[in-house]
């Protein structure tokens, strides 16, 4: 524990060192979702019906954009290699990398989420939803991102590959992220996807620093 904190802290460093990555993620959630309506007509009756599932899109390819540089800058500098021969472990690292992730860009989604919601003219009981599913759904995003980030280290064009690894890996989590708002728009029940996106986020916890540990020992070997 004391290692994964200590993990935690120097990502954060570093990340607020360079800030560019998880400024463009937010700038670019915010205009993709403020285009939208320009595309699709500013109609009252179809944005709250469409506004939860474009937030969830836009939020979903934010977080992509800063998951090459997850492991790239460690890699490229030597760091991987320390980091590999000390006692920490490198499912340690991993969980490290996803949590800093989730802190310095999932945390800033979730924080603008709520005004987007606004511009969609989304009902106020479907903050309640937007606000537990983003909570639920970023985290996932982050840990599993983390494991097409180590399996495309090194590699050439790797954000393009790392595209085409992750993304079918988010749909379960936008259908059901997205479900949920759209339930909570209708005034249906949303537990069950709620539940759901749990399950998932339980799931990448255990599962997804194991597997980007096996995928850094390769790279690094």
């Amino acid at each position: 524990m004391i290692g994964l904190i200590l993990l935690v802290k120097r990502e954060l460093g570093l990340a607020l060192r360079g800030g560019t990555d998880a400024v463009m993620a937010v700038v670019f959630f915010v205009l993709a979702a403020v285009l939208f309506p320009f595309g699709v007509g500013a109609d009252p009756a179809m944005l709250p019906r469409i506004g939860g599932g474009i937030i969830w899109v836009v939020a979903l390819l934010a977080a992509m954009l800063s998951l090459e540089r997850m492991f790239s800058s460690d890699h490229e500098d030597g760091s991987l290699d320390l980091l590999y021969l000390s006692p920490v472990g490198l499912g340690t690292l991993a969980l490290a990398k996803a949590l800093a992730h989730w802190l310095t860009t999932g945390v800033l989604l979730l924080i603008a989420a709520p005004i987007l919601a606004l511009l969609y003219n989304l009902p106020a009981s479907a903050f309640g939803a937007l606000i537990v599913s983003m909570l639920l759904g970023t985290p996932i995003l982050s840990l599993v991102g983390g494991i097409g980030a180590a399996l495309t280290l090194g590699a050439r064009r790797g954000g393009v590959l790392l595209a085409l690894l992750i993304l079918p890996l988010y749909i379960p989590v936008l259908i059901f992220g997205a479900g949920a708002i759209d339930g909570a728009v209708a005034g249906r029940p949303i537990g069950p996807q709620l539940m759901v996106l749990s399950g998932f986020l339980l799931a990448a916890l255990a599962l997804a620093p194991w597997a980007t540990a096996a995928a850094l020992r390769q790279a690094i070997e």
